[in-house]
């Protein structure tokens, strides 16, 4: 039991990765927040988990809007007292080549991607610090080392939080919140579920394992980063892609 009466935040957390990591989290042992935009669909994963068990709590929540994130944090307090880990995991795209995209879709991404990720963290920290220690896993993306055409935006927010996370790590590691992130490659989630087959069968060939990744596989390294197995870990990138990288 890995997680043993600590409480988890994991934003994004209806279906996909935010779902798997949930799930993770609470056979470890941890009491989860599951939060997300979508308030019906992140209720009935929470209620799943509490059906198995878990101590779990779904809450409606749009990370670019803070009122409703210092909302979401506050509850949190009040049912479980303390708040041990936060996942930002909640993320957007709205693909388009710089020619074609627009205002708007430059703001969706960065507002839901790097702005969220900004107003979830800065929240929790104000109701913790000096209260404990913790740990914070940003979800970046291979987007955000690589490249990757048509998703300039995208990219651009994911690259940023690999930035926040070495600072943060510089900023909150004396008082003893770690702050690491995941660097996913494909994983079979929802959202590229969307591509078309013949683009998902290119995404696989291009795997060195010949495979998309699973959201286990992506919610087991962050089960890792998160807690204290990883004690000593701050300010670390770790991809996870099937080797992206190489």
């Amino acid at each position: 039991m890995r997680l043993l009466e600590k409480v988890c935040i994991v934003t994004g957390a209806a279906q996909g990765i935010g779902l798997a990591v949930a799930q993770r989290f609470a056979a470890e042992g941890g009491a989860v927040v599951l939060c997300d935009v979508a308030g019906d669909s992140v209720e009935r994963a929470a209620y799943g988990l509490r059906q198995a068990g878990a101590a779990a709590l779904g809450l409606a929540v749009d990370v670019a809007r803070r009122p409703g994130v210092d909302a979401m944090v506050a509850a949190a307090l009040a049912r479980f007292g303390r708040i041990d880990v936060l996942v930002n995991n909640a993320g957007i795209t709205r693909d388009a080549r710089l020619v074609s995209m627009t205002e708007a879709q430059w703001d969706a991404v960065m507002d839901v991607n790097l702005k969220g990720v900004f107003n979830c963290t800065q929240s929790v920290i104000q109701a913790m610090l000096g209260k404990g220690t913790g740990a914070i896993v940003n979800v970046s993306s291979v987007s955000g080392v690589y490249g990757n055409f048509g998703q300039g935006n995208y990219a651009a927010s994911k690259a940023a939080l690999l930035g926040l996370t070495k600072t943060w790590a510089r900023e909150l590691g004396p008082k003893g919140w770690r702050v690491n992130a995941v660097v996913p490659g494909s994983i079979a989630t929802p959202m590229l579920a969307a591509v078309p087959p013949q683009v998902r069968s290119q995404i696989e060939q291009a795997s060195w394992l010949k495979r998309i990744g699973r959201p286990e596989e992506l919610a087991n390294a962050i089960l890792f980063l998160a807690g204290d197995d990883a004690s000593y870990v701050n300010g670390a990138s770790l991809e996870v892609s099937g080797g992206a990288s190489i």
